[in-house]
């Protein structure tokens, strides 16, 4: 094989080459004056990143992120989110606000709330119960300026400011064109108060902003859960709102989505069981574009959020310019907190209830626990409510034993009557008829005093499972009277059960089975005439419901049925030993028996109407 070697003309090549790169290293390297032009640039950017920083440092948090200036890619991406519209530059980072029961973060970019935080409640976890966080909220503006660009408050940069209104906190975001060109969001925070003032103003964009296309506000809330059971917790989930002059509407609970336009819109709310995200208006929306979609499939630990609510309605200009006073709340949903803002109504998006069962629950059974609860432990005071519920309602109860007592007493003749005429219903019915009319007895006066027991039935319903007061409050072995209390966890969760044993609704159960063992025996006695339920079959199915249904509600309803039923037991027992004979009752029947029985129109009617069947029905046999 050949040996290669290196020959002179290959040296001489060589040098050529490294000569010719180190010239034009030489020739490409920057003059002093180039130099010096060079670093007065570099200069110039350090001088102006210091400016930012300097302007927002009083008003950022202590670890703001500042864009890298360094950064190409950053750089053209901020641009053209401020550049859009011609903004001026803004830091990044965040803005605080906070007094002693609230805490809020405000984001430079969007200037909207991106942390709501409550300071004196935790959830079941020990957790602080935030509102806001991780982005489940956004809250923007999209508009189109005079040459048709579509932008949104969420992609612009705002610069905070902090001033004094007194002893009120007020925190301006603004988005500029200039120094007196700018949107405004405004935001004043009350000592220990959880309303803040919000205000979304412009200054010198009339002309900028083209009032031919609408400008729509939406406002989007993923409800963070907060209960350890998340279907208990989203049945008293809701988005609530006050519209036409004072109606106040919700929509659905269960439904997977639900859907409405209003109009004339005051305030919205998306409450969070005990804990309401509120944002009203001074002057109220024209319309509003709602909906709620439940997030909610069965009952998991793994499942974060409630239900997701949107709204979006539509802001007007005056005179060119935005200017629109809101409140937002960030609080407790409590009788006692809400009631403070009167003018705004807010107290209404509690689920008092309908109608007058909520008028009950809110002026009768609300102040009464909470005058009770002000010196008393909370489950005593319960106790007690129960028990002066029960001795008001104890004459209904007085009326209805004594309709059994009655009925009683006719059983005998009510049971020949049914052997007699056990072939002829239509005139057993008659017979039955008359004999309740001449003994000044009716059968339907024992289902009257439970009829009026209703309201207060559904309206301590809503109450127990709705209460602020009741929230994370112990008794016994119940951790949270407005939860359900557990003794026992189960390796399986049974249908419509659970997968604990509460033990409020056993005693509950119970306390109902003897209870209508009491009142139902009579009934029993009766239940082979015609069209009369099988109550020895309700006897038994009540209690059962009752331990399934009550298996995973608030537990201080439990506790209030368990110790109704005893009293009214006790009460019961009181009547028949102390207050009503049976030998007394039986003499006055009969001495009702011989006075003549004036028919009223209703009982004439219906003595006519049996009677015309009857003679159609021997008609028919012919």
């Amino acid at each position: 094989m050949e040996e290669k070697k290196l020959d002179v003309k290959s040296i001489i090549g060589f040098v050529l080459i490294f000569g010719i790169l180190i010239f034009m290293f030489y020739q490409n390297q920057p003059t002093p004056e180039e130099l010096e032009a060079q670093k007065a640039e570099q200069e110039k950017v350090e001088a102006a990143a210091k400016e930012t920083e300097a302007v927002a440092e009083p008003v950022v948090d202590n670890d703001p992120t500042p864009i890298n200036l360094q950064d190409s890619t950053a750089v053209a991406s901020y641009k053209t989110s401020v550049g859009a519209f011609g903004f001026t530059n803004a830091s990044t980072g965040t803005t605080k606000l906070e007094n002693g029961v609230l805490y809020l973060e405000i984001d430079n970019k969007g200037g909207q709330i991106i942390e709501a935080r409550m300071k004196n409640f935790v959830d079941h976890d020990s957790v602080p119960i935030y509102l806001v966080k991780d982005g489940n909220a956004k809250f923007g503006i999209n508009f189109s300026t005079s040459d048709n660009r579509v932008l949104n408050t969420l992609d612009l940069f705002f610069e905070p400011s902090f001033s004094n209104n007194g002893d009120n906190q007020v925190l301006s975001m603004k988005a500029k064109i200039s120094q007196n060109q700018f949107l405004e969001y405004r935001y004043e925070m009350k000592p220990n108060d959880y309303l803040v003032d919000f205000t979304i103003r412009s200054q010198g964009l009339n002309g900028v902003l083209n009032s031919t296309r609408p400008i729509d506000l939406e406002w989007s809330l993923k409800g963070i859960r907060h209960d350890k059971s998340v279907l208990y917790e989203n049945r008293y989930t809701r988005l609530t709102y006050n519209h036409d002059g004072d109606k106040i509407s919700k929509l659905s609970e269960s439904s997977d989505l639900d859907e409405e336009t209003e109009t004339d819109v005051k305030w919205l709310s998306y409450r969070q069981h005990f804990f309401s995200s509120i944002l009203a208006t001074e002057t109220h929306f024209k319309s509003a574009a709602l909906s709620s979609t439940n997030l909610v499939e069965e009952e998991s630990k793994e499942t974060l959020f409630t239900k997701a609510y949107t709204t979006k309605t539509a802001l007007e200009l005056q005179g060119g310019e935005l200017s629109q006073n809101m409140y937002w709340y960030y609080g407790p949903t409590d009788v006692k907190v809400l009631d403070e803002y009167k003018d705004l109504g807010l107290v209404e998006s509690i689920p008092f209830g309908w109608g007058i069962f909520g008028w009950i629950n809110r002026y009768i059974f609300t102040p009464f626990y909470t005058f009770l609860s002000s010196f008393l432990p909370y489950g005593i005071a319960i106790v007690i409510m129960t028990i002066i519920v029960r001795l008001a309602l104890s004459p209904v109860t007085y009326k209805s034993y004594l309709s059994q007592a009655k009925m009683k007493v006719l059983k005998p003749e009510i049971t020949e009557i049914n052997e007699r005429l056990k072939d002829n219903a239509m005139k057993k019915q008659q017979e039955t008829m008359k004999l309740y009319n001449k003994a000044g007895v009716s059968p339907m006066s024992g289902c009257i005093p439970a009829l009026l027991q209703l309201p207060i039935f559904y309206s301590l319903f809503m109450f127990f499972p709705t209460s602020f007061a009741l929230r994370q409050k112990s008794f016994l072995w119940a951790e949270d009277l407005s939860s359900y209390d557990t003794i026992f966890n189960l390796p399986f969760a049974i249908p419509f059960y659970g997968d604990h044993v509460s033990l409020f609704p056993i005693l509950a159960s119970v306390a109902i089975f003897f209870y209508m063992t009491m009142t139902t025996g009579q009934s029993m006695q009766m239940q082979q005439q015609p069209g009369m339920p099988n109550m020895k079959f309700i006897m038994y199915l009540s209690p059962v419901m009752m331990l399934f249904f009550f298996n995973n509600y608030a537990s201080g309803l439990s506790l209030y049925y368990f110790v109704s039923n005893l009293i009214t037991i006790f009460i019961m027992l009181a009547i028949k030993k102390y207050i009503l004979n049976e030998d007394k009752i039986h003499a006055q029947i009969q001495e009702n028996k011989k006075k003549p029985k004036k028919e009223n129109k209703f009982q004439k009617k219906m003595r006519e109407m049996m009677e015309q069947a009857e003679a159609q029905k021997k008609t028919g046999k012919r």
